[in-house]
């Protein structure tokens, strides 16, 4: 089950980079409510909010270290709570989204623009509300 919802969480996030680098890329920006939120192209080569610009093997060997890290964690420990499973399956799966797209294309595609927040991706959601869910666990020890 575990590898099944990281795959499907790798490959969401892939099809929207696919779309968004097959047709947002030419308009840019397409706008959806009104100085809200808007579809937005960005290349990103940094890491959250821009940081670490041009940092692509600082971010590869960081990357490849949390994957196999929570790999070995998640499959050698067969009775972690649902809650710390699935927190570290969305960080997992948000690790490797953008993985790829730094070793496949040098940057990684962000494309949701809320105005008033850095624009992000689907893999990005993962990495954030697994963060969210394993920091919940981790300091009121509840699953």
């Amino acid at each position: 089950m575990s590898i099944m919802l990281i795959l499907f969480l790798i490959g969401l996030d892939q099809i929207t980079k696919y779309f968004v680098l097959k047709y947002l890329s030419q308009v840019g920006s397409i706008v959806i409510v009104k100085n809200i939120f808007n579809l937005t192209y960005v290349e990103n080569r940094g890491a959250a909010f821009g940081i670490l610009q041009n940092q692509k093997w600082f971010f590869i060997t960081i990357s490849l270290g949390v994957t196999v890290f929570i790999l070995y964690y998640l499959f050698s420990n067969k009775n972690l709570g649902v809650c710390t499973r699935i927190s570290l399956i969305l960080i997992l799966s948000g690790a490797i989204g953008n993985l790829i797209d730094r070793i496949r294309l040098n940057f990684v595609v962000d494309f949701l623009d809320f105005i008033v927040w850095p624009v992000f991706n689907v893999a990005d959601i993962c990495v954030v509300i697994g963060g969210i869910l394993l920091s919940y666990t981790i300091i009121w020890g509840k699953e």
